[in-house]
């Protein structure tokens, strides 16, 4: 969760300038958004993002010198649902009305999103909605749902600064054309293996897997941030045999131990992909970072047939 000195954080606060004027000063939640704001935005913008591109899932360090960012932006893009438990801590700090929903100042990607796994919520054994209980949260892994994302932000932005539509729109298309190609250059690397069963630990792929025809039988964590017990990975060692799934997807945060386990009993293939721009040098940005886990991807699925 988010820990930080609260005495510097208020000396930070108090220095912090309101955005008057020049490129507009942007805060996302995560390097994703951030990576889609100055896609959008270009020279226009300058972006920070509050979390780092590889963290523990839903849970954020917010250094003291990020609150004087925030408390600067002219705006605050969050992907929402309950992907940001740590977020209320840091605007309560922080104090700024601006950032509420409604504001022209806040925007939530979320709103623009066809949610998956929306249907039924979790709740704890303490009766208190759990995480991906409003839906999945991880929508921008599907890189179709970067065009209503962005459409969004462009919206977004031209509030704040509506003399920049024209370049707004004009990044926008560039990008557009950039994302359109990478589909078609994705699709065609994933046709042979559609329909490919797969294993993921966490349930951060469900879009992932919708987009490029990947069948998930399974996730190691039945409930997202719960490890899972003992009787629940032989139950789920023992499907992933009579399924026959070859291809066990992790992420760089994975239990190194756990995965390890998984992998052998079931005699799966494990394949790390990265969930983040950012979170390998290869995922410079949001292109790049869907080639880097398509490849992967796709040289893993070779290997195992």
């Amino acid at each position: 969760m988010a820990r930080f000195p609260l005495s510097l954080a208020i000396v930070l606060l108090a220095a912090a300038p309101a955005w008057g004027g020049g490129p507009l000063s942007v805060v996302t939640t995560s390097t994703d958004l951030k990576a889609l704001v100055e896609a959008v935005g270009g020279d226009q913008v300058q972006a920070h993002s509050l979390a780092p591109p590889l963290h523990e899932p839903h849970a954020v360090e917010v250094r003291p010198g990020q609150f004087a960012e925030l408390k600067a932006a002219a705006l605050l893009v969050r992907i929402g649902l309950d992907h940001e438990p740590w977020l209320p801590r840091v605007l309560q700090t922080v104090g700024d009305s601006r950032f509420a929903p409604g504001s022209p100042h806040y925007l939530e990607t979320s709103k623009v999103i066809r949610l998956l796994q929306a249907e039924t919520p979790r709740l704890r054994a303490e009766s208190r909605v759990h995480l991906h209980g409003f839906g999945n949260t991880h929508y921008w892994l599907d890189p179709e749902n970067a065009r209503l994302i962005t459409g969004a932000i462009l919206e977004a932005l031209t509030r704040l600064a509506p003399a920049d539509r024209a370049h707004f729109e004009a990044n926008r298309k560039r990008f557009l054309e950039q994302l359109d190609a990478g589909l078609r250059r994705w699709a065609q690397a994933m046709a042979p293996y559609r329909g490919a069963r797969v294993v993921v630990v966490h349930e951060t792929w469900p879009y992932f897997a919708e987009r490029f025809g990947l069948t998930v039988v399974a996730a190691v964590e039945p409930t997202p941030g719960v490890p899972p017990s003992p009787s629940y990975l032989a139950s789920l060692t023992q499907k992933m045999k009579e399924a026959g799934v070859k291809l066990l997807i992790a992420e760089p945060s994975a239990n190194a131990s756990l995965v390890g386990q998984v992998a052998a009993r079931s005699g799966a293939r494990v394949v790390t992909l990265i969930p983040s721009v950012g979170g390998d040098p290869d995922a410079r940005d949001y292109v790049a970072l869907f080639d880097l886990n398509i490849k992967r991807l796709t040289d893993a699925l070779a290997a195992a047939k």
